[in-house]
């Protein structure tokens, strides 16, 4: 359902509404480089420890799992999203598979340095933007779509998954320039957990040291 119909969607955007909404991008880069500046000054209390190990392996798991993810919501809108309403593949057991597979890699970013408190900090700090992304997005596709919209909402979760099989096709045909753009959005998620691991070094080695402790 993710940006389904972007450019239909202008007049809706355009319209007075949440500021976090409006203003997205900008939040988006400033809580980024928040979190930047938090892996600077801040260390953990668990360095050097089996549990920072087991963090960090928490956290590569889950980021892993999110781009995978994301790939796979990828696959599904790419081409689509102007013109259908998609319901198959990860859509049929979520209606914002995008957005909850970003929010899974946020955490487990947030664990690769080797604190739980950046896992819940992270994920909680770009959610209220989904929120208003997700709301204005239903508003497009519920005008657009009518009853089918408000079949497929009946039927599937906005964000926890319902549990059953997933509903796939036979075949699928998929457009190579917008799933290309897309496999380049994942990448961030593999070189920040390199930029992370390096911050987590020069904490250890003490070129860098924390002002603060997270748990």
């Amino acid at each position: 359902m993710e940006e389904v119909g972007e450019m239909q969607q202008r007049p809706i955007m355009a319209a007075p509404g949440n500021f976090v909404f409006a203003h997205r991008i900008r939040v988006s880069r400033i809580l980024l480089l928040a979190f930047v500046a938090a892996l600077l000054t801040c260390g953990s209390t668990h360095e050097g420890t089996l549990l920072s190990k087991v963090l960090l392996l928490a956290g590569v798991v889950l980021t892993g799992l999110a781009a995978v993810g994301r790939i796979w919501c990828a696959l599904y809108i790419s081409g689509y999203k102007d013109a259908e309403l998609v319901t198959s593949g990860p859509y049929s057991f979520c209606r914002n598979p995008l957005y909850l597979f970003t929010l899974l890699g946020m955490a487990g970013l947030g664990l690769t340095t080797g604190t739980v408190t950046l896992a819940l900090v992270l994920p909680a700090a770009f959610l209220p933007g989904y929120v208003a992304v997700v709301r204005r997005e239903e508003a497009f596709l519920r005008q657009r779509f009518r009853e089918r919209f408000e079949t497929y909402c009946a039927g599937t979760p906005r964000f926890l998954p319902r549990l059953g099989p997933v509903q796939e096709p036979s075949s699928y045909q998929v457009s190579p320039q917008s799933f290309r753009r897309a496999l380049r959005d994942v990448v961030w998620f593999v070189w920040s957990i390199g930029l992370i691991q390096l911050f987590v070094a020069l904490h250890e080695l003490h070129f860098v040291e924390p002002l603060l402790r997270l748990p």
